[in-house]
């Protein structure tokens, strides 16, 4: 009980019939395509010098960001991974990228060089 995460700075309580509230995390609903602000860009940072496209701003459920790196994936015929709302393309492929997420109707700009 000592470390319980439901806790949220309560230390001690006189009160024989208290109970910690905790707010469940609500799984964040999937915006549209539409209204996603997806950025793309090329990063080589703590990857042994190889390069990535990265895929950041995607606000939603880990399932449809799953999905969405898949399919990235598939069309780029490359391997990669999709978590912490981000998704990581192996290689350069910025302006591939660019265009599938455009053509299936997200909103989504290159940043960086």
């Amino acid at each position: 009980m000592k470390n319980d995460p439901r806790r949220q700075g309560v230390v001690y309580s006189t009160n024989p019939d208290f109970a910690y509230q905790a707010d469940e995390p609500t799984a964040a609903e999937t915006l549209p395509p539409r209204q996603q602000q997806l950025r793309v860009q090329l990063d080589k940072k703590q990857r042994g010098g190889k390069q990535v496209t990265l895929v950041t701003g995607f606000v939603g459920r880990d399932e449809d960001l799953q999905t969405l790196g898949k399919l990235l994936k598939t069309k780029c015929g490359v391997g990669g991974s999709a978590k912490d709302n981000e998704i990581v393309v192996q290689g350069d492929l910025r302006a591939k990228v660019l265009e599938i997420l455009l053509k299936e109707g997200y909103k989504a700009k290159q940043i960086g060089g």
